[in-house]
């Protein structure tokens, strides 16, 4: 700077300068981009005026991105067209919008090919990551109907109830030795993976697995790990030109490469376990009736699809998305409950009046126990746990909201965004249970969508659900709750794409006394 002012150089005409090549740049890829494409193809939607070369729109971007795109859209509207780096991104924030995106055209069914798909997603090839056509639709029939159908599910049910009473004798146990202090953030995890190993392995994380806890735990780290790297996450898959700079920079590519070889050696343990019991004749009939029997079967039919790689993808894809984010969803209701005292002690009441003290509530008992099913919904509401979901893209060139958008645009939809607008819910960051009370989820249409919508909405959702429910109902049930101080339970969130708490649960309980003639026989 010295140099520069020694040669008469003024530092306000250096900034002008600068000001009029930043505005030269931006108005001519503004131009490149809007008006002279539209001369071709129509319209684009709206979008923030200034895009910079490079990294188009991600200077505007903040943690946590759904917040940030939200902000967005309130200032540029629900239907917007955003430069995300390289990728050029359609984002929708209204229910109308996602509803003529997901669920009346067939344009966006594809998904965009991101680090995450070619890592964790077997190389675009599972469930989750896999483009629309044949594959895709044989793995949708083969979760729907094979593992997750309502008669699978049903079948099921015992194991879940088996869990829940381990789970309540686990919780007594932690609440004795620790003087009534429990983190339950690790403690819904252990609820969660161990309902998930019983219905897909058909043995329990604490019985039969070796290390127990650490077992528990070292699986939930893996999980938890996969979650922050998956999704619209990489900066890498907005900015290609990093992956020249990784000695510099590093790659969020590494940490995944261990990821999956973390899980896939958690897999191939799991099914050569399985294939050895079955060699012997000691099949338990539990393991009989495991999703990994079902599929282990059909790979006798047709090896040559039902492969090792095929079907350990798949059980991972099921393993995730029915542990980290079922345990997040049951802690955040825990978390309302508790700075909600009144709710909590009311849906007690509902528990005593409906079901009484001298038995545990079951799956059964859900339709007599409407106040906590809106508990629940009202957490997903606030607190969706994928509150962008998974990307879509365009398969084909096409017009939304009479804006017309390109072939191979990548659609993220704000669930947080519709879930917490004030114009379609009133006070939204206030929760309020009630205002889902007597309304179905046919009522509620798209404003209302925690597990996703259209065609790839989550396969889970009615087995996350269960799990929810019956964890939330057992959990009101059996134990008093209270904050381990005068201090509302922090409610802030960790900043990334999953929407979990930043800081765990810990909280005070002990059993409630009306239930202690149930809770002594289990």
């Amino acid at each position: 700077m010295m140099q520069l002012l020694s040669m008469d150089y003024d530092i306000d005409n250096i900034i002008i300068v600068i000001k009029y090549v930043a505005f030269y740049l931006a108005t001519y890829f503004t131009l490149k981009h809007t008006i002279l494409h539209s001369k071709v193809k129509g319209k684009l939607p709206p979008r923030p005026f200034l895009s910079f070369p490079i990294i188009g729109h991600l200077y505007l971007f903040k943690r946590p991105l759904y917040r940030s795109l939200a902000h967005l859209a309130v200032k540029y509207g629900p239907v917007l067209y955003l430069k995300m780096g390289a990728r050029p991104v359609l984002l929708l924030s209204s229910p109308e919008a996602v509803e003529e995106c997901l669920v009346k055209s067939d344009v966006f069914v594809d998904r965009p090919r991101l680090l995450p798909g070619k890592h964790g997603g077997n190389n675009y090839t599972n469930m989750a990551w896999s483009p629309y056509g044949d594959h895709w639709k044989n793995l949708r029939r083969i979760a729907a109907v094979e593992i997750l159908s309502p008669q699978r599910l049903q079948i099921l049910s015992g194991i879940r109830a088996e869990v829940a009473q381990s789970f309540i004798c686990r919780m007594i146990k932690d609440i004795t030795e620790n003087d009534g202090i429990v983190e339950m953030k690790s403690a819904i995890f252990g609820l969660t993976l161990d309902n998930m190993m019983r219905m897909l392995i058909g043995k329990s994380n604490y019985v039969e697995a070796s290390g127990g806890m650490e077992a528990s735990r070292r699986f939930q780290k893996t999980m938890e790990g996969s979650f922050r790297v998956s999704g619209v996450n990489n900066i890498e898959d907005f900015l290609p030109i990093l992956k020249y700079f990784k000695v510099f920079l590093g790659s969020p590519e590494e940490f995944m490469k261990k990821l999956i070889k973390e899980k896939n050696t958690f897999m191939e343990g799991l099914m050569l376990e399985h294939r050895e019991l079955e060699r012997e004749g000691n099949l338990s009939d539990g393991r009989k009736r495991a999703m990994i029997h079902v599929l282990l079967s059909l790979q006798k039919e047709d090896p040559h699809y039902y492969s090792d790689e095929m079907i350990g993808s798949l059980i991972l894809a099921l393993f995730q998305g029915g542990t980290d984010t079922s345990a997040a969803t049951v802690e955040w209701v825990l978390s309302l409950l508790l700075n909600n005292p009144k709710v909590l002690k009311k849906a007690q009441e509902e528990i005593d009046t409906n079901i009484g003290n001298t038995r545990l509530v079951e799956e059964s008992d859900k339709n007599n126990l409407p106040y906590l099913q809106c508990i629940i919904n009202e957490t997903l509401r606030m607190y969706p746990t994928g509150p962008l979901g998974l990307p879509h893209e365009s398969r084909d060139d096409c017009y939304v909201g009479g804006y017309h958008v390109p072939k191979g645009s990548m659609l993220i939809y704000n669930i947080w965004a519709v879930h917490n607008d004030p114009n379609i819910w009133d006070d939204p960051r206030n929760f309020k249970p009630e205002r889902f009370s007597g309304l179905e989820k046919t009522t509620l249409g798209y404003n209302f969508m925690p597990f996703g919508t259209g065609k790839r909405i989550c396969p889970g959702e009615h087995l996350a659900n269960k799990m929810i429910w019956l964890a939330v109902a057992i959990l009101v049930q059996c134990f008093d709750w209270e904050r381990t101080s005068n201090d509302l339970i922090d409610m802030e969130e960790t900043g990334g794409l999953s929407l979990v708490k930043l800081v765990p649960l810990r909280v005070k309980c002990c059993p409630r006394p009306c239930m202690m003639n149930v809770l002594s026989e289990l």
